[in-house]
């Protein structure tokens, strides 16, 4: 399948400055396909050492020579490298963390091979490692699971994906089209973006299938529970992964996963399985400033898993089910829709950025007032919230406008896209003043450009 960041590969594996490439992402996104593919595209010969499968192959870099190393693997593999049209592909490098070191020597001294490295346990050796990180000497990508409009392609829509990719505002969307768009988006709700999940329906088109993908993906995750050093029960994170679905679009609270057992347990859990990408934390900032992240509250945080067809898979929903259901914000009392824009707003960040997703709160007594999302867009702060047709009420978000003087917001929703002023009294009998735009799920993707087309407007 397509992915939108083999253009990024591309242009990393023919850049003069090229440094070694870390591939961070959970298991199952996709990282060794890309590499792969990468390696056909541009007719180069692939290495491929996977340190879980081989850990031996940890030996054949004893020397910090990168020419003594490569002539290890040439004897291993018994092929001939030459470096400038082979790429060397370090799999699952978590198993022998200490060679991310060593990616140092081949930055300096060979440049001309491509390194990439990848691993779906990674954080957990990059947070405890005990050796010299190769700073400034390596560069990462992030990888997410299929995007709702590489899921188009994927499906055989690519017409549709180029119909979103030169939408502009004011463009009306036929009945027909958008029809068929929120028909594909309720597709994606259950499918998600796991490559083998997306491959599976394009290929079946068997719902049963689909779930069978699902349910081994869940089960492979829990299977790496062993691989978590032991530190904790497996109980616990089977408590955590089954209780985020339930959670979703509310402030998490860990006595809801087992109110019989302590938060520390279960907050290291949490750690544990956010450090392996299977879900996100999506926390509380006050949004005074860029950027974001500067003014989280770790006290107040939500959570995603890291898709939602799993998400689907665990609450048990079908595509039967959804078809019957207008709005997508009426299912699990709007989590779903949440997770779904969460899950889209991580794939905007540039690949070399970490995705981080942050909402506001007010967190005053006796008050109630929260906004889903908050992005950061060039230097702007950007409030996004996820509501049901024209009809969702924006209190919440006519008092961040207000409190935190911006001028530009965003609803997402169900319904055509549109963009236009808001001039309301706030529940404080305050004015709020600012333009809004409003776009379709389906439109998540380009939110970016449609942003900075209303700046214009």
């Amino acid at each position: 399948m397509k992915r939108d960041l083999a253009e990024f590969l591309i242009s990393w594996l023919n850049a003069g400055d090229r440094k070694p490439l870390v591939i961070r992402g959970a298991r199952q996104v996709g990282k060794t396909w890309l590499i792969r593919n990468l390696a056909e595209s541009t007719s180069r010969q692939l290495i491929e050492l996977n340190f879980e499968k081989r850990p031996d192959f940890e030996s054949l870099f004893s020397p910090n020579v990168p020419q003594e190393i490569i002539s290890n693997i040439a004897a291993a593999f018994g092929k001939t490298i030459k470096p400038a049209d082979t790429i060397l592909f370090l799999d699952e490098i978590q198993a022998a963390p200490h060679l991310l070191a060593k990616l140092r020597w081949f930055a300096e001294e060979m440049p001309q091979l491509p390194v990439v490295a990848a691993g779906s346990l990674l954080d957990f050796a990059l947070a405890d490692h005990a050796f010299s990180m190769p700073v400034g000497r390596i560069g990462y990508m992030y990888l997410e699971p299929l995007s709702f409009e590489e899921f188009l392609d994927a499906a055989g829509y690519s017409q549709l994906r180029a119909y979103l990719k030169t939408y502009h505002l004011g463009k009306q969307i036929p009945v027909a089209i958008h029809k068929q768009f929120m028909a594909l988006m309720k597709e994606y709700l259950i499918i998600g973006g796991m490559p083998a999940a997306v491959s599976s329906w394009v290929t079946k088109k068997n719902l049963q299938s689909i779930s069978q993908v699902h349910f081994d993906l869940l089960a492979t995750y829990r299977e790496d529970f062993a691989k978590y050093r032991g530190r904790l029960t497996t109980d616990r994170l089977e408590e955590i992964l089954a209780s985020i679905p339930r959670q979703l679009g509310k402030k998490f609270v860990y006595s809801h996963a087992n109110s019989e057992v302590n938060t520390p347990s279960l907050k290291q859990a949490l750690d544990l399985l956010t450090k392996a990408r299977v879900c996100h934390r999506v926390f509380a900032t006050s949004a005074n400033g860029l950027p974001l992240n500067a003014e989280v509250k770790e006290k107040f945080f939500k959570a995603i898993l890291l898709d939602c067809g799993l998400v689907s898979a665990a609450l048990g929903l079908s595509l039967h089910q959804l078809n019957f259901v207008s709005e997508l914000i009426l299912i699990n009392s709007g989590g779903l829709a949440e997770q779904l824009v969460g899950q889209q707003l991580r794939t905007l960040f540039p690949p070399f950025v970490p995705p981080s997703l942050n909402y506001w709160q007010r967190t005053e007594i006796n008050a109630n007032a929260e906004v889903d999302y908050v992005i950061a867009h060039k230097s702007q702060i950007i409030p996004v919230e996820v509501k049901s047709g024209r009809r969702g009420t924006l209190k919440s978000l006519h008092y961040f406008m207000d409190s935190k003087v911006r001028s530009l917001a965003v609803r997402i929703n169900s319904d055509y896209p549109t963009f236009g002023p808001v001039h309301v009294k706030t529940t404080s009998g305050s004015a709020a003043k600012y333009s809004l735009l409003s776009v379709p799920f389906y439109l998540v993707g380009q939110l970016h450009r449609l942003l900075a087309q209303a700046a214009e407007i």
